[in-house]
């Protein structure tokens, strides 16, 4: 059974030649970022993901995570030594704040970190990117007393954190929370009500888990305008800020899931054993919903990566299976031996696709990872606001279209090995099966797709989608020269006039107060602008490519080009297929019987 190999030679393509490192690396705070020091964290990282954490992936998913008698939940065998080793070499902190501990590395280095470690080992990554958005979130709008107890031991990943948002009546209209916050007169909060889906909200790794809950103060406003956030320690600190009474929550049940099975999914009840659990109050009350997107925001790119690093370790398990399985002869040969499917056209194509859209995604998700360096680092104001924007507008992008492509990807892992990738032992299932919760976590993609045509399309007036339009035109103009591009430049050219049509058509819509038509068109517009970011990626990749950096193998840059125009010619164009259903507006969806 093949297991995880991290593709260096690929990252270090996507975060020098696409993504920009040199650049990032000259952004105020991150002069220790440099190329080559970075190139050489990521072996160091990439050799413990793969040979400590990547073995775990199966065995967890066999054995999963388990409710034990106490109410405490029990991980699967050898995840306490492998957090234990990821924690002490300090890739938990690689990225995290230096103010709090952290590495200080630039979020486009931590991504490609998580992107290795999510590969190697999907339910074990879960924990650490909670953590790091709870980080972020906190960093962001708690107390300076709440930082100083907290923030340090989260960075280092001494103790995890987690998102409580879900309720068995408030799923993705969090409006309808009911969870209930008592102040008390020492400033504290009792919390009381009960939260499902809660990703790791127990486990045996840590000594203490820091939870940030959603909840409504007593009198609040209804809706989402109504909810404060609270951070609510598993063992309420002590006078040395150390781990002490336990607070009053209990952990109900464990949700039993399609995958993922080695990471805990809660059902928590807050203040079953007394009045309630004490909480902190993070921000202001009835700001909870805004500082809550601080972390969701941080989580959404990180869920982006969990459709890379399924769709990755699908290709690499069809890659080598293809190579080894042996079925049938080779078309138009005289030979009668049989050859290895990866001889058969279908075989390639399929492994072709799974490498372009990997690639695609990847460059994509680097690509936002920079341009959040940017909006932080950046030495303008108007370079920092420009990059927020920007960053605004990608990020729906990024959650939504990798996760969907992550799902196909990994069923198109299934189809290489034939009836052999639907038996679980060969486990290519594992990835399709995990790979469901992606399109689903933080904010459906369906949400994310009304997120991008009613609140990123219309800013500015339209503004930053024709800066990203004009941007990706630019490549345009440096495809001219180069023969070996074939037609791509033609595909990428009809694709980007195609979304000039459609995202015009749906800010007429939204200026005549059309919202349903609008509506109805916002998830074909969400795949056709994915599709067309990822052409244009793609684009950026093979021009790179073409310029035959010396340091590269030339070879491997051959290969770019290949699957680069491979994209270009035969996935690109399904972009303007998506034309008509943008514009098709709701009548059809309003007149339909159910």
């Amino acid at each position: 059974m093949s297991t995880y190999s991290p593709r260096l030679d690929e990252i270090n393509f996507a975060l020098n030649q696409v993504a920009g490192l040199e650049g990032v690396s000259k952004l105020d705070g991150y002069q220790h970022a440099d190329p080559e020091t970075v190139s050489a964290i990521l072996e160091e990282a990439g050799r413990l993901f793969s040979d400590v954490i990547a073995p775990l992936n199966r065995s967890g998913d066999l054995q999963g995570s388990v409710l034990t008698e106490d109410g405490g939940v029990k991980t699967p065998d050898g995840f306490d030594e492998a957090y234990r080793s990821f924690v002490d070499a300090g890739w938990a902190a690689a990225h995290m704040p230096q103010t709090w501990g952290g590495g200080g590395l630039p979020h486009l280095v931590g991504v490609a970190i998580q992107e290795m470690l999510k590969t190697a080992n999907l339910a074990f990554s879960l924990c650490p990117m909670l953590t790091h958005a709870a980080v972020a979130a906190i960093d962001a709008h708690a107390s300076d007393q709440l930082k100083a107890l907290y923030l340090e031991k989260l960075v280092s990943g001494e103790w995890t954190g987690t998102m409580n948002l879900t309720e068995p009546e408030a799923g993705s209209d969090l409006g309808a929370v009911r969870t209930k916050a008592i102040p008390q007169n020492d400033g504290t909060y009792l919390i009381s009500g009960t939260k499902i889906f809660i990703t790791w909200g127990d486990q045996d790794l840590t000594e203490n888990i820091i939870h940030l809950v959603l909840a409504r103060t007593p009198d609040s406003a209804a809706g989402t305008g109504g909810i404060s956030m609270f951070l609510v320690p598993k063992f309420i600190l002590d006078d040395q800020g150390q781990p002490g009474e336990r607070n009053d929550y209990k952990i109900v049940s464990l949700e039993h899931k399609l995958g993922i099975h080695a990471s805990p999914t809660c059902v928590i009840s807050f203040g079953d054993d007394g009045d309630g659990a004490v909480g902190y109050l993070v921000g202001e009350e009835q700001q909870g919903m805004r500082n809550m997107f601080t972390m969701m925001n941080a989580s959404r790119i990180g869920v982006g990566i969990e459709g890379l690093a399924v769709s990755e370790g699908a290709y690499q398990k069809a890659l080598s299976y293809s190579r080894e399985r042996v079925q049938g002869r080779a078309i138009g040969s005289d030979s009668k031996e049989s050859v290895a499917i990866i001889e058969h056209p279908d075989v390639r194509r399929m492994l072709l696709t799974m490498k372009a859209y990997n690639e695609a995604i990847r460059a994509l998700i680097y690509i936002a990872a920079a341009t959040a360096d940017r909006m932080a680092h950046a030495e303008t104001e108007s370079e920092r606001d420009s990059a927020s924007k920007r960053l605004a507008l990608l990020t729906p992008v990024v959650k939504a279209w990798s996760t969907d492509i992550g799902v196909e990807v990994a069923s198109l892992g299934i189809q290489v090995h034939g009836g052999m990738g639907y038996i679980e032992e060969t486990g290519a299932a594992q990835y399709f099966r995990d790979s469901r919760i992606a399109p689903i976590y933080e904010g459906t993609n369906g949400i994310q797709a009304i997120d991008l045509v009613l609140r990123k399309l219309p800013v500015e007036n339209g503004a930053v989608i024709t800066g990203l339009i004009t941007e990706m035109t630019d490549v345009l103009k440096e495809m001219n020269d180069h023969e070996e591009l074939g037609t791509f430049r033609d595909t990428l050219t009809e694709a980007i006039q195609g979304l000039v049509d459609t995202s015009s058509w749906l800010g007429g819509r939204l200026a005549s107060g059309d919202i349903q038509s609008a509506l109805a068109g916002a998830t074909p517009y969400m795949r056709q602008i994915g599709t067309i970011v990822g052409g244009w990626v793609m684009a950026k990749s093979a021009v790179a490519a073409l310029q035959r950096p010396p340091e590269l193998d030339p070879g491997f840059l051959d290969e770019k080009v290949i699957t680069a125009r491979f994209y270009g010619e035969q996935l690109l164009p399904q972009a303007n297929g998506l034309v008509p259903a943008v514009k098709a507006g709701a009548d059809l969806l309003k007149s339909a019987a159910f």
